[in-house]
């Protein structure tokens, strides 16, 4: 993906408006006019800023009634923003600020990068609009942060005579990660102190990231000891290595840390040591893998930081204490991470991965003659984003609002800076054409013969079986949100081809969110999992758990 960035005329410059219509070949409509919206920094900043100048409309009857469902709002709309889950409910419309000064002001033109359309193809009506200045360029990632400008939300009558102004006069605040918020059931807030006691940041400087990247590059994480740690004794843990899933980072796993420890803590999960990575960066989710773009991170984890850890902490320094689990993108993660470092790791538990095999691309064959990821050979889109069969959202639209947000950093972009060869601008060859959707099949078949996991195990099961079998556990929902099912039939097939032994459920009607829950514990399956590791890294143990978490 490339960034488009506005050429504004020197009209605008001025502060002018373009003439409201311009004059059509012979017959027909006239074409509607470009909209512009005047976009200045608050008086409050005293510093120049810089970022991706962002842009939400939201029809104002379809904002009222949002708002009025959302508890945390109380009625009034206070914030405008959009979702992939709901990517046509909100207009958005980009451009990049190089340098913007207190008191200046910038003019942002709607219909040059915009989706779901330029914004004179709106229907004329009433719109709550609000502007933010991604300053990070990481909406992509984890949409409206710390350090990000906003401005007021301001109501508009579209199509306007005159240029709307708004103006950036809020800095987001940083977050305490520890304070979970009103969503955090009783349980997690009485165990947060002790979870917190028993939590260790990591800050690694990885040598071979650095040396790849030129600059000290940082591996960070957390460590979450058990309950009964002591750190004089002599006895060591299990290891349980946790990968995050897209839009995750070090702050957004508290909940989960918390989780883990309360369940210890009760013994609805066994004592072991769990590492909280954090496997965002800059250009999406590394993954963990060995990258061109994104550097050796697969080759650091497993020769820097864990020999590292395993020197600091009582842990297992050997592959039967040494256990990945992750979901979504941590779950491809993990499974890659198994099957790439096979003698290192005793056993993936991988829960709705990301695509493990290429024909099956969240339903898309980037195989097949003349791919397309946005339309079937019958013309039909795509879907991406579905729930309980209806479907919410389709690829073309996912990626063409990741477009607007940005070149980077969104999680189809991602795929390409993890799987993709490195174009001659330096930047990962793209997939897969953002306007029309048509692959490109050399890029495609790097990604078979680098990083599709079924690929790599049928043409090299030989010499990873010794290593391998009996280790992959994964996990998904016949229900899967993005699709994700259609792959893990696909590796079961390449594996049971093989004769290997591994275990992958279809959890019925699960989706990509409800996949842990067993009755009234959202936790249940996880529960279930740390005690299935247990039983490898201690077979002789008469430790058993409390309630019914077995396995």
């Amino acid at each position: 993906m490339r960034s488009n960035r506005p050429i504004l005329a020197a009209l605008l410059g001025c502060g002018l408006l373009l003439s409201g219509t311009t004059l059509a070949r012979d017959t027909g409509p006239a074409a509607p006019a470009h909209r512009y919206f005047h976009v200045q920094l608050g008086g409050a900043e005293t510093q120049p800023v810089s970022g991706r100048l962002l842009l939400f409309a939201q029809d104002a009857k379809s904002a009222e009634a949002q708002a009025a469902e959302d508890k945390d709002a109380g009625g009034k709309v206070d914030e405008v923003d959009t979702s992939p889950f709901f990517p046509t409910r909100t207009a958005v419309a980009a451009r990049e600020v190089g340098r913007l000064v207190p008191g200046q002001v910038v003019d942002i033109d709607t219909d040059h990068l915009a989706f779901p359309q330029g914004w004179s193809q709106l229907p004329p009506g009433d719109y709550y609009v609000q502007a933010v200045l991604d300053v990070n360029h990481d909406y992509n990632y984890g949409g409206r942060g710390a350090g990000d400008l906003v401005s007021p939300v301001v109501k508009v009558h579209l199509p306007t005579a005159e240029i709307p102004g708004l103006s950036l006069d809020r800095t987001l605040p940083a977050r305490d990660p520890w304070q979970l918020g009103h969503r955090a059931t009783p349980a997690m807030q009485a165990a947060l102190p002790a979870a917190r006691a028993h939590a260790r940041d990591i800050d690694f400087t990885s040598p071979a990231l650095t040396a790849f990247w030129g600059r000290p590059v940082h591996m960070r994480g957390r460590v979450l000891l058990p309950p009964d740690y002591d750190a004089k004794a002599k006895a060591t843990y299990p290891v349980v290595y946790y990968t995050q899933g897209f839009g995750g980072n070090n702050d957004r796993v508290i909940g989960s840390l918390v989780n883990v420890y309360a369940a210890m803590a009760k013994g609805e999960m066994p004592p072991m040591i769990w590492v909280f990575l954090d496997e965002s960066s800059p250009t999406g989710t590394h993954e963990f893998a060995d990258s061109v773009n994104n550097g050796p991170w697969g080759m650091a984890l497993t020769t820097e930081l864990i020999p590292q850890l395993e020197k600091t902490y009582r842990m297992d320094a050997k592959p039967s204490g040494r256990f990945l689990q992750g979901h979504s993108s941590g779950g491809w993660a993990t499974l890659w991470l198994q099957t790439r470092y096979p003698e290192i790791f005793g056993g993936t538990w991988s829960t709705s991965p990301d695509p493990s095999d290429f024909h099956d691309f969240t339903g898309v064959d980037l195989y097949a003659p003349h791919a397309n990821v946005y339309r079937r050979p019958d013309g039909t889109p795509y879907p991406l984003v579905r729930d309980k069969g209806k479907v919410l959202a389709t690829f073309q639209q996912f990626a063409q609002l990741e477009r607007v947000f940005g070149p980077y950093g969104g999680q189809l972009a991602s795929f390409e800076w993890v799987f993709s060869p490195r174009g001659k601008d330096g930047r990962p060859e793209p997939m897969f054409d953002r306007d029309t959707g048509d692959v490109d099949p050399a890029v495609v078949d790097y990604w078979r013969d680098h990083y599709d996991i079924a690929y790599r195990l049928q043409h090299h099961w030989p010499e990873l079986k010794p290593y391998l079998d009996g280790k992959i556990h994964l996990y998904v929902g016949t229900a899967d949100t993005f699709y994700l099912d259609g792959a893990a039939h696909r590796l079961k097939a390449v594996l049971d081809g093989l004769h290997a032994k591994s275990d992958i459920r279809f959890i019925p009607d699960r989706t990509h969110f409800d996949l842990y829950r067993i009755g009234e514990d959202r936790n249940g399956l996880l529960k279930q999992i740390s005690w299935a590791m247990y039983a490898v890294a201690r077979p002789h143990s008469k430790l058993k758990p409390v309630g019914a978490a077995s396995p």
